[in-house]
């Protein structure tokens, strides 16, 4: 089955050596998304609050590049470096979810994060017609 990869200049570029997203067949491989803020590559400020929103909106940019959107979401992990921030991460999260169908999740504590982010968000999605 190919693969296409998925780029969009309206999420910040990947920081090393893998693609924003991959499309095979109908599935969407979203890359972790972090803080960072389109066009400067630097970290939001205001803690992680803002870097939850911020990785949300770049993932959801990469998700529109592919023709889908955080309805299509079928999986999430969730890299927090402290776990007492699950509850402030999760109610920001939850912004982005009809309630009720809301993707299968991992949250999972790490140790450290690239260019110093508190929390990361991959996916996986579902598209019905692959772009």
């Amino acid at each position: 089955m190919p693969k296409t990869v998925v780029h969009t200049d309206s999420a910040p570029a990947a920081v090393g050596p893998y693609s924003q997203a991959i499309l095979s067949g109908d599935l969407l491989f979203c890359s972790g998304s972090i803080g960072l803020v389109p066009g400067t590559g630097e970290m939001i400020a205001g803690g992680v609050e803002a870097e939850t929103r911020q990785a949300l909106d770049n993932l959801g940019e990469v998700l529109k590049a592919a023709g889908a959107s955080f309805a299509d979401i079928v999986k999430t992990t969730i890299y927090l470096i402290d776990m007492g921030d699950f509850q402030r991460v999760n109610a920001i999260y939850a912004e982005r979810f009809d309630e009720g169908s809301a993707p299968a999740r991992a949250t999972v504590a790490v140790a450290a994060l690239p260019k110093g982010a508190v929390v990361e968000v991959e996916a996986i999605a579902r598209l019905e017609t692959p772009s």
